[in-house]
């Protein structure tokens, strides 16, 4: 599998998406992107914007196991990872292995878990695998967290620690879809579409878990050269002296730059990286991760505006 194979699939799997989900191109090629880059997505919106759709979608195409978790205060990790429970027969313990032994795992509403049970998912993001009484339990490729958040409701909820929203790839905002899209979407509605069975909407797998694998492969061939290497390094850099943030850009960022910039322009049918395609990710890579002095709040700034002014100072090389 080379670039344009990239690009023929990203097609595809564009065409297979619009016949369920509408409007949300570019949060659907961000996933695309993140399964290529093997990083997991926060994904912020209202409730009813299709985030859980969204998700099943991406399963159904690359034949991926999806498992959906709803977060909720009195959850455990135990309810997660699973747990060892004694067998009276055999007089011994074996594993009853969790819902995070999956491809695509759906944390929902992550943020109404207490900090606790929201660490029980460093591991298997940054390891891909759990240990459970000591033994390593490695998980089955491809696998990705889509995990969402409500950006109003507050109440109830325990922010992520830095230590977790550092390990998601990207954090990708659902907006609300414009107006003659939400028609098309009620005119599925009344044609009877159910977003419970979308077999019968007609959606075919595109990908296997051998393709994702070539094509990560691929993804790791396209070329960056050192200039653009150095662009990604003085980006996160130049977060970090900010006066505007109190908390830059971490490595692992920058590694999450460069890894999605060379997805994003294999998606182009490109073998080589270009300063637009770190334009492109940087915002979704950065926004989760940046911390805004007081002042800058004070002054209307978000992460995004903050981010903008990076991109604006930070000189493009030739």
């Amino acid at each position: 599998m080379n670039a344009d194979d990239i690009h023929l699939t990203l097609q595809e799997l564009r065409r297979e998406a619009e016949k369920v989900v509408v409007g949300l191109e570019t949060p659907f090629e961000l996933l695309v992107v993140a399964i290529l880059s093997g990083g997991h997505v926060l994904l912020e919106g209202v409730p009813g914007t299709a985030k859980t759709l969204l998700a099943k979608t991406l399963a159904q195409l690359i034949r991926a196991r999806f498992t959906r978790i709803q977060f909720t205060p009195d959850l455990m990790p135990s309810d997660i990872l699973g747990t060892s429970v004694f067998d009276l027969a055999s007089s011994t313990f074996h594993l009853r292995r969790g819902p995070i032994f999956t491809q695509v795992l759906l944390a929902d509403e992550i943020n109404r878990a207490p900090a606790k049970t929201q660490s029980a998912l460093l591991e298997v993001m940054e390891e891909r695998q759990v240990t459970l009484d000591g033994q390593p339990h490695p998980m089955e490729e491809p696998f990705i967290v889509l995990a969402t958040q409500n950006p109003i409701e507050y109440e109830g909820t325990y922010p992520l620690p830095e230590a977790q929203l550092d390990r998601f790839l990207f954090k990708v905002l659902i907006p609300y879809i414009p107006l003659n899209q939400e028609v098309e979407v009620l005119e599925r509605f009344h044609r009877g579409f159910d977003p419970r069975d979308l077999a019968a909407s007609g959606l075919r797998p595109v990908l296997t878990a051998e393709a994702v694998r070539a094509a990560r492969t691929a993804v790791q061939a396209i070329v960056m050269e050192a200039g653009i290497i150095d662009y990604i390094a003085r980006l996160a850099d130049a977060s970090r002296r900010s006066p505007d943030l109190t908390l830059g850009a971490s490595p692992r960022a920058s590694t999450h730059v460069l890894l999605s910039a060379k997805a994003y322009a294999a998606l182009r049918g490109r073998d080589f990286v270009t300063p637009d395609d770190v334009k492109s990710v940087v915002p979704p890579v950065f926004r989760h991760r940046l911390i805004l002095k007081p002042e800058a709040e004070l002054e209307g700034l978000d992460s995004d505006a903050v981010i903008q002014r990076l991109l604006s100072e930070v000189e493009v090389p030739r």
